[in-house]
């Protein structure tokens, strides 16, 4: 099944395979984000456990800049829409394996840090969120999805300071739960979304809302101080 040009989904044994591929760097635009959630939205209608995957090299490289850059409700809609997948995923009823084929950056890493079992691969990959490299205040929101996740040391290193880091240092940092060879990659993440063939669907989303429910409620709490400001800097200012 194609969702659009963006993205693809296919039921596979009983999984969900979810790709993400615009034959760039995959931007979460708007376009790849209603391909997103069309997947999502038959992947819950499988009941299904989700594989999400990137293209080879990258997962994602952030938002579209063309969209940012040109302002107005678009890129308002943009960055809440990409917040929004995040927190989808997150809240997910069923388990998500994000297998993450390469660099992971901005928004792509909290696509990344949202899934409940990360994959990467070996080699000269980024992790990184570069908001503050890159001049812009990190978001609320985005704070939240990284405290998550990650160890209290990479989230400061992260925020503050923009540190990239790799499939060497990922794992203890909390950007992934296993690196892989690159041959691997899909093997081993469809194996584990099989492994979890046998949890109760229904036990594995309350006990899920149990161990995020104040996570989720910081994330949508962030997001709509995030969103009041995005409004002023991307409508009001243009007006």
């Amino acid at each position: 099944m194609v969702t659009n040009d963006s993205v693809t989904y296919a039921l596979i044994d009983g999984v969900g395979v979810i790709t993400m591929d615009d034959g760039k760097a995959n931007a979460i635009s708007l376009a790849m984000q209603k391909g997103l959630n069309a997947a999502l939205d038959q992947a819950e209608k499988d009941t299904a456990t989700v594989v999400l995957a990137g293209r080879p090299g990258i997962l994602s490289a952030g938002f579209d800049l063309k969209t940012l850059n040109a302002g107005g409700a678009d890129a308002v809609a943009m960055l809440n829409g990409g917040i929004e997948i995040a927190i989808r995923l997150l809240s997910f009823p069923t388990p998500v394996v994000i297998a993450c084929g390469g660099h992971a950056i901005a928004m792509g890493v909290f696509l990344l840090l949202s899934g409940d079992y990360r994959i990467g691969v070996k080699g000269n990959f980024r992790y990184t969120a570069n908001e503050v490299a890159i001049g812009m205040t990190m978001p609320y929101s985005t704070i939240e999805i990284m405290r998550n996740r990650l160890t209290p040391s990479a989230i400061n290193r992260s925020v503050m300071l923009a540190e990239v880091f790799t499939p060497d240092n990922a794992v203890e940092t909390g950007f992934l739960d296993l690196v892989v060879d690159d041959a691997d990659l899909m093997t081993s993440a469809m194996a584990f979304a099989q492994s979890t063939s046998g949890l109760n669907v229904a036990a594995h989303l309350a006990s899920k809302k149990r161990v995020r429910g104040q996570v989720l409620e910081a994330i949508r709490a962030g997001l709509v101080i995030d969103s009041a400001g995005w409004q002023k800097q991307f409508v009001s200012a243009q007006v």
